[in-house]
């Protein structure tokens, strides 16, 4: 007998339903530290964040991901690049379903997003999507292909809106005590 999904699934349930809603973000990222792929040094995750999967989720140095967000690895892996800031409620998803299949099968691909990505309040990012370094996407959009470097995305689906200054060099370093 496979334990591996039942002890995956427990994992999960146990950040999701009880640690997540704890106001001591030292309590969490002790727990992230054991569960996710990997948690970047000076990473910050706030309050009510939920993982699917988390050892499939990989988190780089000094991100913020904001409170109510969901990363989904059930499948595939979230792989997060260093200083990026993902807005609250905001999705990032590996896996769907075929529209065309008869037999409702799975769809999906990882999510590779580059250093000083910011993703804004309530995005959500779809399968198989790569959102290269320095770029933005709006609030509330929804990505659905892949986002080149430095480029500004927004609307649902994202189209290009402008593009950003490619002379970044901030580190995120917000790690609020109660949050």
């Amino acid at each position: 007998m496979n334990l591996k999904p039942a002890v995956g699934a427990l994992v999960g349930y146990i950040y999701n339903e009880w640690l997540a809603k704890l106001p001591f973000h030292v309590i969490r990222e002790f727990y992230l530290k054991l569960s996710l792929g990997s948690f970047g040094k000076g990473s910050s995750v706030q309050l009510n964040c939920r993982f699917l999967n988390s050892q499939r989720v990989f988190l780089g140095a000094r991100n913020v991901i904001n409170f109510g967000s969901l990363l989904d690895g059930r499948k595939y892996e979230i792989k997060i690049g260093n200083d990026v800031s993902i807005g609250p409620e905001a999705g990032i998803l590996t896996l769907g379903h075929d529209p065309q299949s008869a037999d409702f099968s799975d769809r999906g691909g990882a999510v590779i997003i580059g250093d000083r990505v910011w993703i804004g309040y309530r995005a959500i990012v779809l399968p198989g999507v790569t959102i290269g370094e320095g770029a933005i996407v709006g609030a509330g959009s929804t990505v659905t292909h892949d986002v080149d470097p430095f480029t500004i995305v927004a609307g649902a689906p994202a189209k290009v809106i402008g593009h950003r200054n490619e002379d970044l060099k901030y580190e995120l370093q917000f790690r609020p005590w109660l949050r």
